[in-house]
């Protein structure tokens, strides 16, 4: 009973620890990956931590606890997994990982575990600190491919007939595609692009995550028989009328990709970009061995607090531009976006202009970027929400020298043509109106991802798909 007690605080006498990252110095003049990959002996010692909660025998009970598995939006078997890494049974632990998720080695480096799985951990309340679930998700998946383990894509299942056009290949569609080629199901995948992959390869900066792990996952489901059309963009209501002509059912994962403005003066300017247009273009940068850096000796300014802002100046920076600051309304704790990037920012020499709210463009004759008129703010009494109301204090205006403004503002929802053709209702804000079981108003079109709730992360985007296709094998009449 004593050696089950010990075993079982574990956890206090070895604190929790993350991936190792490189000196800043090294990683701010490439793109390569901030972090090492847990090793054995790392992975080893965190899984070790897990104190193992009986999360399935209260699942569904009310409690005041929070477990791992509850706050994954997935509900992934985590602490199965941990154990079975635990134990050094990688086969099993890889197939408990991959049950549940379509992708657990591209979650576990994206997703912020901070504030769902890690958040949830019984053992983060305490001062040695959750377990580390990504990072030890991340090292069980990659040391099962090196073991030659692939994931399963149906390739053993009798085919069934039914086909499946999914539009998009971001994460939702990602995930939809997985378990429809699970059952059988053959899948035609349309991306505008010219690589798969959505905001996972051209959002998301290859410093967070190396594009070939996400280019091995569509080379798998090809090799297992989905059929991937690049450079295919889906905008006219013939299109989706020839589709649904010819396939049983339709998915479409399409994003919100219509970054917002700021509503300032000049915004039009030359030198003014959307996140979403610097993140594409480095990224092409790192794809091909030539490309036109924009950004190098330029002063840069990005306007936003959130994580794709915090992409925006460490990409500036890799960019070799002269300077680089991030204006934000609020302070530091206020910020939406990941405390772990910002910090990385610093590091790496980004220069943080807090309480600072853009104001105008300013513009040389030609309208070429010249400065950034903003005004100072501070924080009043808290509102109806709890947050403490922005203040812009009086004759507070200054400038910022500047060529390059950066927007990393969020993201809209695009209303495509064949919306109303395919008879798909749409929200306020163009955003896909779906039922619980992801189906649209079409009862053949299913949806899910950022084109259904708006900007939001790459694992309910990987929650929706996997709903819709599972309903999609329903009605089907087929089974996983």
């Amino acid at each position: 009973m004593s050696e089950t007690i010990n075993k079982k605080k574990q956890y206090l006498k070895v604190k929790k620890e993350t991936p190792r990252k490189r000196e800043a110095e090294a990683r701010r003049v490439d793109f390569n990956p901030t972090y090492y990959l847990f090793n054995t002996d790392e992975a080893d010692m965190q899984s070790d931590r897990c104190i193992k909660c009986p999360i399935d025998l209260i699942k569904g009970m009310s409690s005041e606890f929070s477990f791992c598995r509850t706050g994954c939006p997935l509900e992934n078997k985590i602490p199965l997994w941990i154990e079975a890494t635990k134990n050094g049974d990688i086969k099993k632990a890889f197939e408990l990982s991959n049950e549940t998720s379509p992708f657990p080695e591209i979650l576990g480096m994206v997703c912020p575990h901070d504030t769902l799985c890690q958040g949830g951990c019984t053992i983060s309340k305490t001062e040695s600190g959750s377990v580390s679930i990504g990072a030890i998700e991340v090292y069980l998946n990659e040391q099962a491919f090196k073991m030659g383990l692939t994931p399963d894509y149906g390739q053993n299942v009798e085919k069934s007939g039914k086909k499946v056009a999914v539009i998009g290949s971001g994460p939702a569609s990602m995930s939809c595609a997985t378990f429809l080629l699970r059952a059988g199901v053959e899948v035609d995948m349309f991306e505008k692009s010219d690589r798969p992959g959505g905001l996972l390869t051209y959002g998301i900066p290859n410093f967070k995550i190396k594009k070939d792990v996400i280019l091995r996952r569509f080379k798998w489901m090809q090799e297992a028989g989905m059929h991937l059309h690049l450079n295919s963009y889906i905008n006219t209501p013939d299109q989706l009328k020839d589709m649904l002509d010819e396939y049983d059912a339709i998915f479409v994962g399409v994003g919100a990709p219509n970054g917002r403005g700021a509503r300032m003066k000049n915004e039009e300017g030359h030198g003014v970009y959307q996140v979403m247009d610097i993140l594409t273009h480095a990224q092409k940068g790192v794809f091909e061995s030539f490309y036109e850096n924009i950004l190098k000796d330029k002063n840069v300014v990005v306007i936003g607090g959130g994580d794709s802002a915090m992409d925006a100046v460490r990409t500036s920076v890799r960019m070799e531009a002269k300077s680089v600051r991030c204006a934000y309304r609020r302070d530091a704790d206020n910020m939406p976006g990941s405390a772990k990037e910002r910090i990385n920012a610093q590091e790496e020499g980004v220069i943080f202009e807090f309480y600072t709210a853009p104001k105008e463009v300013i513009v040389d004759k030609e309208n070429f970027v010249k400065g950034l008129k903003c005004e100072r703010t501070a924080l009043g009494e808290p509102g109806d929400d709890g947050r403490r109301k922005l203040e812009v204090l009086e004759e507070s205006d200054f400038e910022i020298e500047c060529d390059v403004i950066i927007l990393a503002l969020g993201f809209d929802n695009h209303e495509f043509p064949w919306y109303s053709t395919a008879q798909i209702n749409s929200g306020r804000w163009g955003e896909i109106i779906v039922d619980d079981d992801k189906r649209t108003s079409n009862k053949r079109i299913y949806a899910g991802g950022d084109g259904v709730r708006g900007a939001d992360l790459a694992v309910t985007a990987a929650v929706d798909g996997r709903t819709a296709a599972l309903n999609i094998i329903k009605d089907f009449g087929l089974t996983l």
